[in-house]
């Protein structure tokens, strides 16, 4: 889940890569050699502790779900909301232990079809439209750009326990904006006080141009490649195996507690090396 940042764009910025961002994992998923041997690999383990590709997949799908309540049902969500307050570290893992006992071709064809009800919900959004969220009310662009973000960062779990490795692309800007976006969130998240200037974020994208954010004339920057700070505010990767430089000491601590999802603040990743 994802706390939603201001409007990220128009639906057009968002919404044509929703689909498009999720093939390639499918791809991998099926053509594991044999079906049998296929089904053995949903049950592998990834890096979210107790979570397995299965969980993974189910987890997305039940999320895209509540995506399309919330587009479609504001009421209905609402009561969803009181159930999240209730048990709101129980609340997600349910949904993706339910859906991760489904037969794997069952639970993959739920998924995409719940994805392209989602994007049909969130095209049919009214311009304007805030829909609520289990953090602030966003626009339906910047639902769409969370998840992108969101299954982009579950793939990263998927690839890692696949053994494979995904070639970046220019969509990872929608992840980098959130990432951006939710600067202060994640300060807040931590009982910190968010800084009162801007930073200068200056990422280098997979094709070599740059991704800018913030004055350029900020006294606090961070900067890298573009994928290495999508890792670091998804947390996928630890900041001690990332090429991120910070300038200045707010900055310097945000990449600490960078997270551009919604929930607790998540424990990360542990270093790949002393």
């Amino acid at each position: 889940m994802y706390p939603g940042p201001r409007d990220a764009g128009s639906w057009r910025d968002a919404g044509p890569d929703a689909p498009a961002r999720r093939p390639r994992r499918r791809g991998r998923l099926r053509r594991r050699p044999g079906r049998t041997a296929g089904r053995r690999r949903w049950a592998d383990p990834t890096p979210a502790e107790g979570w397995t590709i299965a969980h993974q997949i189910a987890h997305l799908a039940w999320t895209d779900a509540q995506a399309v309540v919330a587009a479609t049902d504001a009421a209905a969500f609402a009561g969803i909301v009181e159930q999240a307050m209730a048990d709101p570290g129980g609340f997600v893992e349910t949904g993706a232990r339910e859906g991760a006992v489904e037969e794997p071709a069952r639970l993959l064809a739920r998924w995409r079809e719940g994805r392209r009800r989602m994007v049909e919900a969130l095209a049919a959004v009214p311009p304007g439209t805030r829909l609520p969220w289990f953090g602030p009310p966003m626009s339906a662009a910047s639902m769409a750009t969370a998840r992108l973000m969101e299954t982009w960062a579950h793939g990263e779990d998927v690839a890692d326990a696949l053994g494979e490795r995904r070639a970046p692309t220019s969509r990872l800007r929608h992840v980098a904006h959130i990432g951006v976006r939710t600067r202060d969130f994640a300060f807040r998240n931590r009982g910190l006080e968010p800084p009162v200037e801007e930073f200068r974020v200056a990422l280098r994208g997979p094709d070599g141009d740059e991704w800018t954010w913030g004055p350029p004339d900020a006294r606090q920057s961070v900067t890298g490649p573009a994928l290495d700070f999508c890792q670091a505010v998804t947390q996928r990767r630890h900041r001690a195996d990332l090429a991120l430089a910070a300038t200045g000491p707010d900055a310097d601590r945000w990449l600490d507690v960078a997270q551009a999802f919604a929930g607790p603040p998540g424990t990360g990743r542990a270093p790949s090396r002393a």
